[in-house]
């Protein structure tokens, strides 16, 4: 199985505060990957580690590798464009922009200097049935993104993601602001989508994870605990504390 990124040894301070101590964990490509633990534990941050979304926060310091087919994005002169086109990100909060449906999802290929209306035409149609959401838009995709539902918003988020043919895909806690049958559409946009894509999760919700995920990363503390197949790690993980939490002994 091949893996399309790689963490090793990936430590981040705030100052002299240390957030994540030495994590080091493979993501198989065209899988999807649930990062678990408790709040606080560094998931987020360490999401956010993987298309240098930290690297604006004042006094932060990032040590390690992370490699994207085999190349350090930490690397000098390294284009933030380029690689946030190669692993984009779907936050926590639908985060639709305050117009139409259609110039949502191709605002990343005008970003990327597409002029072809033709290409836009036909990624923007693409990528919304792909995130489950084109019979919903299709009819109305001149209408404002901001006026469709919460579940909705979050579908045209991973439509505008897909448009301009990620690698990888990062979903902060993508459905913990929607309603159950939201939630659950998007779990199944996932699955479907798992296929042609490789994502990696923060969730909270330990159902979800075992649910969606193919493999499962536990951390606490700012460390990785231990990661493994999804089945293995929910029916018989290697530490007794990996067990305790996903036994809803603490968390």
């Amino acid at each position: 199985m091949t893996n399309i990124m790689e963490a090793q040894n990936v430590k981040l301070s705030y100052g002299k505060f240390e957030a994540l101590h030495g994590i080091s964990l493979n993501f198989p490509e065209k899988q999807l990957t649930a990062l678990i633990g408790p709040s606080g534990c560094g998931k987020s941050t360490f999401l956010r580690c993987l298309n240098r979304m930290n690297d604006d926060i004042d006094n932060i310091n990032i040590t390690g590798k992370i490699l994207l087919e085999g190349k350090d994005i930490y690397r000098a002169k390294l284009d933030l464009v380029a690689l946030r086109k190669k692993v984009g990100m779907v936050f926590q909060q639908p985060t639709p922009f305050p117009f139409p449906v259609y110039d949502n999802v191709a605002y990343g290929l005008r970003v990327a200097g597409v002029k072809d209306k033709q290409l836009i035409d036909q990624r923007v149609e693409e990528s919304l049935k792909q995130a489950a959401i084109w019979d919903e838009t299709k009819d109305n995709l001149q209408r404002n993104a901001q006026e469709f539902s919460g579940g909705q918003q979050q579908r045209i988020c991973i439509a505008r993601a897909l448009a301009v043919r990620p690698e990888v895909v990062l979903l902060d806690e993508p459905t913990s602001a929607l309603d159950p049958i939201s939630s659950a559409e998007i779990e199944e946009t996932l699955m479907g989508l798992k296929k042609k894509y490789t994502f990696i999760m923060v969730t909270h919700n330990l159902q979800q994870a075992s649910r969606v995920s193919d493999q499962v990363a536990f951390l606490m503390d700012g460390e990785l605990i231990e990661s493994g197949p999804t089945e293995q790690m929910f029916l018989a993980p290697k530490k007794e504390i990996t067990s305790n939490y996903l036994n809803g002994r603490f968390g």
